[in-house]
């Protein structure tokens, strides 16, 4: 690290040494270098505080980066109030949050990365690039140009009885430390913001096992549970051999009363994509309650019942019925086979009937597809478990931001732009609480 001032040296105390006389200040700790942390350590360190983020992976933002594979949805166009609905129960708390750092903002950010937007047909905002590698690139150098320094291959460990941070170095795992196996260290912050991400896609990083240090910790949390996931249907042999990775395009899935529609893929397994990600949280109750929901597909939701049904009269000739179904109906070759997927007999010959299937493929779910593949997480700190800054009431300067609260969205650009908002909120509140500390200890107060 040597004496560089924008990568001041950290000692084994945490505290980053001063250029010349300049006083020895205690660092601010980001754990979790994804989207949050990152952002909230750029919120700091503009603001002159010296920053340290870990990570326990060997690189930063890898969710980022596999986010940004299917085009980098970075936040939507809706009006915000509209926006706000799609936070349910979590909507009050994110709000002050979202409000002060809303879509327009987060747009404006990546302008600044040099990284120009643009709004889909969907309403939403993707950069034009629609990758994120190179917003990442950009970023990175920003951060390190404020001075910032990660620390990769970092993973928090928890407290130790002097209340420094503990990390294993080199990737250790917690059960490894425990044994007294790999190589440990200690630094004093003089605050700390968690943002360790949720519990879905754990190989990227996000596994969650900060859950049970917080818990020993007197944090509440609500168990982890899968959002924006797949939902797991009994195929027969055929669809699964045949048509597994096969998309099914302009479809809609009601469940409930409620229509989505979208493009979706069969798995081995059942159906992931928008619209089905959509339902996750109706349908992971109805599972829980015992009950087996379920959803019904429109292959043709462009068409009304009639206009279907009187492209379905038209004489078949010598066609053979997939034939037919492909071009009166235009449906693909997966469309068909779901079509008939579970029927006892030979599809309706009348147009109308024929026209009803087509318009109402009902799919009994099995199941709801577990964090390994879900895109989101549902669970974390209960909202309850910090103040209205996002600080925890059982660890006074621990601050929580982005997926690791206990709030959930569907996709379109809500999880990240809740991931950034909050974590700016957190950066504030943090640095409240440190001037508020520094006015305590200067008049003498308890701290």
């Amino acid at each position: 690290m040597g004496s560089d001032p924008l990568h001041p040296t950290v000692m084994i105390d945490g505290s980053v040494s001063g250029k010349g006389s300049d006083p020895i200040v205690a660092p601010i700790a980001i754990i979790g270098a994804g989207p949050a942390g990152l952002m909230a350590a750029e919120v700091l360190a503009s603001r002159g505080s010296p920053v340290i983020v870990f990570d326990a992976m060997p690189s930063v933002g890898r969710k980022l980066l596999m986010a940004g594979r299917g085009g980098l949805n970075l936040t939507h166009s809706e009006p915000l109030d509209v926006f706000l609905t799609r936070y349910g129960a979590a909507a009050a708390a994110l709000e002050p949050a979202i409000r002060a750092f809303p879509p327009e903002a987060l747009i404006a950010w990546a302008n600044t990365l040099g990284q120009e937007t643009f709004v889909g047909s969907s309403g939403r905002v993707f950069p034009k690039s629609l990758k994120a590698s190179p917003l990442l690139r950009s970023w990175l150098k920003r951060l390190e140009a404020l001075g910032i320094e990660i620390r990769t291959r970092h993973r928090w460990i928890g407290w130790s009885e002097t209340g420094a941070l503990r990390f294993a170095v080199d990737g250790g795992a917690i059960a490894e430390v425990m044994a007294g196996a790999g190589q440990t260290i200690e630094i004093t912050a003089s605050a700390t913001l968690l943002a360790l991400g949720g519990a879905s896609w754990p190989r990227l990083g996000s596994d969650g096992a900060w859950s049970q240090i917080l818990a020993d910790a007197g944090v509440a949390l609500t168990p982890f549970a899968p959002a924006n996931a797949g939902v797991d249907v009994a195929w027969s042999e055929h669809v699964r051999s045949r048509f597994a990775g096969e998309p099914l395009k302009r479809i809609a899935i009601t469940y409930a009363g409620v229509t989505r529609r979208g493009e979706c893929i069969v798995t081995r397994n059942g159906l992931e994509g928008g619209p089905v990600y959509a339902f996750t949280p109706a349908l992971r109750d109805a599972l829980a309650k015992g009950t087996r929901p379920a959803i019904t597909l429109d292959l043709r939701p462009d068409l009304s019942m009639q206009e279907l049904a009187g492209r379905l009269a038209a004489p078949r000739g010598k066609q053979s019925g997939s034939n037919f179904l492909r071009k009166a109906a235009q449906l693909s070759p997966v469309a068909i086979a779901l079509l008939r997927e579970g029927a006892t007999g030979p599809l309706p010959s009348d147009p109308l009937l024929l026209a009803e299937r087509i318009k109402g493929v009902g799919l009994d779910v099995q199941g709801v597809a577990g964090l390994a593949r879900a895109i989101s997480s549902a669970g974390g700190v209960r909202l309850d478990a910090v103040d209205e800054n996002l600080m925890l009431h059982a660890k006074p300067g621990v601050f929580v931001a982005g997926e690791m609260l206990d709030w959930e969205a569907p996709t379109g650009g809500y999880l990240l732009q809740a991931a950034f908002a909050t974590s700016r909120h957190a950066a504030d509140g943090l640095v409240q609480w440190l001037a508020a500390t520094s006015k305590r200890t200067l008049s003498g107060a308890p701290t």
